[in-house]
C-alpha cells in the first residue's frame, strides 16, 4: 500500500509555474531603480526567469554554483529569485549595508561565480572587486540605455543578456533537498555564518507562512514587502505571494515615508517591515493628515514592536497589526500574533497586550524553553528561559562548518530569552546577551525600550545594563527625541512607570542624535556599549 501517490518535488520552480499557469495576469507593480514605476505580471516574470536560467547556463553556470545578488525589491529581483535556482544554481543574497570586509568575506566564503547588482550599488562592488577571488562575471541589472560607466571591465547588461535568449527552457531538475539560496547572518560577533535554504525548506516555509493563522495571504491580496529580499530570506514573501497567486508591489530603493506611501496607495492590502520603518511612516501620515485607503494588515518583525505602534495602526488607521518573530536561521518565520479563539474572548485592551507578544508558531515550527541546565520549563507566560526551535525550515548546520548547529534532538538555540503562555503565545524578553541582570532579577531591555518609545516625543530608545557595585547591573536608557523636541529625563521615567515596575526604571537617561544600528536595521547594543566605553561612561552612583 505504500508509495501509491504521485511524486511531487518541492522545488521553488513549481511555485512560479503555478503562478504563471493559474494567476498569469496578476499585477506586479514595481518602482524601477532607474526611477519609473512599471507594471508586469506573473506570466512575464516566469518568462524572463526562464530566459535568465538559459543565459546563466550559457555563461557556464552549473548546478550548485553560487550567484551573488545585491539588489533592491523590484520586479527584476523576482526574476532572479526564480531564474537562479531554476538553472540549478544557488541564490546568494548580499546586503549592501554591510561593511566592505564583511561583503568580501561572504562573497569569497560562498565562492560566488557571478555577481548581479543594481546599477546604483555598483560603487560598492568597485571598491571590493579586487579582493573577490572567485567572481568571473558581473551583471548590472539595467538596460543598455542606463548602463553606468565603471572601471570594472567587461560588465554585462542584464536586459541585453536576456534579449539574446527565448523562454523555451526546462527548469533544471533535482532533489528537493538541494541548495536553493544562501543568506548570511548579520554576525554581531565573529564572521557572518552562511544559512543554506533548500528548495524543500523554502516551499514548506511558504506554505506555512500563507496559512490563515499566519499572514493569511490569498490571490485576493496585494502584498508589498518593504523588508528587503536580501534580509532573512526576504521573510519568504517572494515565495509566498506567487504560491497563492497574490499580486505584489515592489517599492524599489525608496524607503522614505513619502515613497512608501505612494506605493502603499497602489492597492496594497498587506505589507511587511521592521518597526523603525513604521514609526517614520505613522509620523508622516499624521503630520500630513493622510489615510491608508486599502491597507488591511501590516506584518511587523525584526525587532520588538512598541505598543504605541500597534495602537496607532489599529485605532487611527484601522489596520490590523501582525507582530512576528523569526531568524535568518528559521527562513525566517517562527511565530505570528494572530488571534486564537481564546484571545477573541478578551477585552480590547487585553487583546493589544497579547499583540505585544510575537504570537504562536505555525505547523512546521516547534518551540521550547529551558533553564541554564537544559531542563524544560513550563509554558505559563511568566517563566523566562532560553528559547529553542526546530522544524522543517530551521537550520541544521551552517555552510562550511564541521559541527551541527543543533543538539542531539535537533533543537536550535536561538540565543533569545522568552516566555510562552498556555495558549502558545511567545514573548521575547531579550537576547540572552542583552538581558539586564540586576540584584539576581532579570530586566527586559525590550520592555524598557517599548515603554520609552510610547512617549509622544521619543522616536527611538535603547536600554543596556551597566556595572553597579551593589546590584551587579543597572539599566540605563539612550533616547532619541523627535526633531525640535526637548524632554526632561524625569518626564520620560514618569511616563515609563505606568508600564514597568519601579525597580526596573532606568537609573540614567542619555539623549543622543542617533542610535547605532546593524546592517539589517536593528539597534546595535554592541556598538552602543563601545561608544559609552570610549566616552568612559559610569553609572551615576560611581561618579566622583
Amino acid at each position: 500500500m505504500d508509495n501509491l501517490m504521485q511524486p511531487f518535488s518541492l522545488r521553488v520552480s513549481e511555485i512560479l509555474d503555478h503562478a504563471a499557469r493559474y494567476h498569469p495576469k496578476r499585477k506586479i507593480i514595481s518602482r524601477k531603480v532607474e526611477g519609473p514605476i512599471e507594471e508586469t505580471n506573473w506570466s512575464s516574470i516566469h518568462q524572463k526567469a526562464k530566459k535568465l536560467s538559459k543565459s546563466l547556463q550559457r555563461l557556464g553556470i552549473k548546478k550548485g554554483d553560487r550567484i551573488g545578488v545585491m539588489a533592491w525589491n523590484t520586479a527584476r529581483h523576482l526574476e532572479l529569485w526564480y531564474g537562479i535556482p531554476g538553472c540549478g544554481a544557488v541564490n546568494h543574497t548580499l546586503n549592501p549595508r554591510l561593511f566592505a570586509k564583511q561583503l568580501t568575506y561572504i562573497i569569497n566564503h560562498a565562492e560566488d561565480k557571478i555577481l548581479m547588482i543594481d546599477l546604483d550599488l555598483l560603487g560598492i562592488l568597485e571598491k571590493i572587486m579586487p579582493t573577490c577571488e572567485t567572481v568571473e562575471h558581473v551583471i548590472v541589472l539595467t538596460d543598455n540605455i542606463n548602463m553606468p560607466k565603471s572601471d570594472l571591465p567587461n560588465l554585462i547588461c542584464y536586459e541585453e543578456l536576456l534579449e539574446t535568449e527565448d523562454s523555451d527552457f526546462d527548469w533544471i531538475s533535482g532533489h528537493e533537498t538541494e541548495a536553493c539560496g544562501i543568506c548570511y547572518t548579520s554576525g554581531t560577533t565573529g564572521n557572518p555564518k552562511g544559512v543554506v535554504y533548500t528548495h524543500r525548506s523554502n516551499v514548506l516555509h511558504a506554505l506555512a507562512s500563507a496559512s490563515p493563522d499566519m499572514i493569511n495571504l490569498s490571490s485576493r491580496d496585494r502584498i508589498m514587502p518593504v523588508v528587503p529580499l536580501f534580509h532573512a530570506n526576504g521573510w519568504s514573501i517572494g515565495y509566498t505571494a506567487p504560491l497563492v497567486g497574490a499580486s505584489m508591489v515592489m517599492p524599489g530603493r525608496e524607503m522614505n515615508p513619502e515613497g512608501l506611501y505612494e506605493m502603499l496607495e497602489k492597492g496594497v492590502t498587506v505589507t511587511a517591515a521592521v518597526p523603525t520603518i513604521w514609526l517614520l511612516l505613522l509620523n508622516y501620515l499624521k503630520a500630513n493628515n493622510l489615510n491608508l485607503s486599502t491597507l488591511k494588515r501590516v506584518i511587523i518583525g525584526g525587532s520588538s514592536c512598541p505598543r504605541a505602534v500597534i495602537e496607532s495602526f489599529q485605532n487611527d488607521f484601522n489596520v490590523q497589526v501582525l507582530h512576528a518573530w523569526g531568524m535568518t536561521e528559521m527562513s525566517p518565520l517562527g511565530t505570528i500574533c494572530s488571534f486564537k479563539p481564546e484571545v477573541l474572548e478578551l477585552t480590547d485592551e487585553e487583546k493589544i497586550s497579547v499583540q505585544e507578544t510575537t504570537g504562536h508558531p505555525p505547523f512546521t515550527v516547534e518551540l521550547k524553553l529551558t533553564d541554564d541546565h537544559g531542563n524544560q520549563l513550563k509554558n505559563d507566560g511568566k517563566t523566562q528561559g532560553k528559547l529553542w526551535a526546530r522544524g522543517g525550515a530551521v537550520v541544521q548546520q551552517y555552510l562550511k562548518t564541521d559541527k551541527k548547529a543543533v543538539d542531539d534532538e535537533g533543537w536550535f538555540d536561538t540565543g533569545d530569552v522568552a516566555t510562552i503562555d498556555k495558549n502558545g503565545y511567545m514573548s521575547i524578553t531579550d537576547r540572552s546577551k542583552d538581558i539586564i541582570k540586576s540584584g539576581g532579577e532579570w530586566i527586559s531591555s525590550i520592555e524598557l525600550e517599548n515603554a520609552a518609545v510610547g512617549h509622544p516625543d521619543v522616536v527611538e530608545a535603547a536600554a543596556i545594563g551597566v556595572s553597579h557595585p551593589k546590584w551587579d547591573e543597572r539599566p540605563i536608557l539612550v533616547v532619541v527625541c523627535k526633531v525640535g523636541k526637548k524632554v526632561e529625563p524625569e518626564k520620560i521615567t514618569d511616563f515609563m512607570s505606568a508600564f514597568v515596575a519601579k525597580w526596573q526604571i532606568p537609573d540614567d537617561i542619555i539623549f543622543a542624535k542617533e542610535i547605532p544600528h546593524t546592517a539589517t536595521g536593528k539597534i546595535s547594543k554592541m556598538a552602543l556599549r563601545q561608544i559609552l566605553e570610549k566616552e568612559n561612561y559610569q553609572h551615576p552612583d560611581l561618579r566622583p
